[in-house]
């Protein structure tokens, strides 16, 4: 008998994790709503299609029908051309009146919204009333979200040099699940957390940070590709997160992910006294001290969840965490079949499925531990223990052929 192939999300992935621990009854329905921001009553129904269809049930129904409620193509470009024509400079209320009673286009204001931010059409002005900050309740079971953050600071005092501290703190416990010192606070620096988490805990539901650039682009460069997609490229990190189906929340304020601001406060008061007690001097001999510090912090200040168990995921089978946590960029091959990255010429050998890549989309993979890779439609079609110099010699192989 066959059987269809259904492909889910990250967030129908997702969904699928929470609805299966509320139906094996290790969350409630009202936690399961929390955590996916759904009505009691809808979690209901997932867990009667997951209880009848399993994770397929989580894939959308409508998938692959269009809507039909879709706006027209024809009036999306009317809208758009009169936006930045006739109206340019209007703000999105003012552009819907005037397309309702100048125009005789009967469209909603959230729907000119959509279609003007879908194609890079900012507001004209930032509305921002004010905020009333109230207490966050804390998630209730151990992996649901994990806040991280960076403390550049100087941990030796006078000793030796600055360095920064970056870590991650569970939301439930208060737990910190993994720390580490780096000389600034970089890429490297937060793939090597993450990495760490998944492989001591596995794969939360969420992650809270702030708005560095590290997780969030804040440039208003936009490629062709991506206006033609309506979205700008991920940084690295969050696609690493984005291929873990891990959901990022970006804070508003420092305040917003006070538990991990205020454990590193803890951290910059009891750490660095720690730090001048063993007579540290370098970030070696620091991260030793940490190593040591960082379950007694756990054993004297973590909390017990509101709800028994945990929601990390364990790495789907076949998954490969070199692919994740590694620093990726996209290439043409030349038509010589060598890729051009970092001022550096990579060689690509021919592969047993294809003689020439020349003209292909290829991924360059920078590896944690120093490897670079690269890969055609997922496949390894070359390695490199490290670059090559500028120039290649013509008697000496570039790449190791996979």
């Amino acid at each position: 008998m066959n059987r269809e192939t259904i492909t889910l999300t990250n967030k129908e992935w997702q969904r699928a994790t929470v609805v299966k621990l509320a139906v094996e009854g290790e969350i409630t329905v009202a936690e399961a709503a929390t955590a996916l921001r759904l009505s009691p009553r809808q979690v209901k129904r997932l867990k009667r299609r997951y209880e009848a269809q399993g994770a397929a049930g989580m894939a959308h129904g409508s998938r692959g029908r269009p809507s039909r409620r879709r706006i027209p193509p024809e009036v999306v470009e009317i809208v758009l051309k009169l936006a930045t024509g006739k109206y340019a400079g209007f703000n999105d209320v003012h552009l819907t009146e005037k397309l309702n009673e100048e125009e005789g286009i009967s469209i909603s204001a959230s729907t000119v919204r959509r279609i003007l931010r879908s194609h890079g059409l900012g507001a004209k002005r930032k509305r921002r009333p004010p905020r009333h900050r109230s207490r966050r309740q804390r998630r209730p079971q151990l992996g649901m979200l994990v806040q991280v953050d960076g403390s550049p600071h100087r941990w030796l005092e006078d000793r030796g040099p600055s360095f920064c501290l970056i870590g991650a703190v569970d939301d439930a416990t208060g737990r910190v699940l993994h720390a580490h010192f780096q000389p600034h606070e970089d890429v490297w620096g937060y793939l090597k957390l993450f990495r760490g988490i998944v492989e001591q805990y596995g794969i939360p539901l969420a992650v809270y940070s702030d708005r560095h650039s590290i997780f969030s682009r804040n440039d208003n460069h936009w490629s062709k590709e991506e206006q033609l997609r309506g979205r700008q490229d991920p940084t690295q990190v969050t696609r690493a997160l984005e291929q873990l189906g891990v959901e990022l929340i970006l804070a508003h304020s420092p305040q917003a992910k006070g538990r991990i601001e205020r454990a590193w406060g803890t951290f910059q008061d009891r750490l660095q006294s720690e730090l001048r007690l063993a007579g540290a001097n370098s970030m070696e001999e620091a991260q030793a001290v940490l190593d040591r510090f960082v379950p007694d912090y756990n054993r004297r200040f973590a909390k017990a969840p509101a709800q028994a168990g945990h929601a990390f995921r364990l790495p789907g089978p076949g998954l490969d965490l070199d692919r994740v946590f590694c620093m990726r960029y996209e290439r043409i091959v030349g038509n010589d079949n060598t890729v051009r990255i970092e001022g550096r010429v990579l060689q690509i050998p021919p592969g047993p499925h294809r003689i020439s890549y020349a003209k292909a989309r290829v991924d360059v993979d920078f590896t944690m531990d120093g490897w670079v890779r690269i890969f055609y439609r997922d496949e390894r079609i070359a390695q490199f223990d490290s670059l090559p110099p500028r120039e290649l010699p013509a008697s000496t192989p570039a790449a190791v052929a996979v």
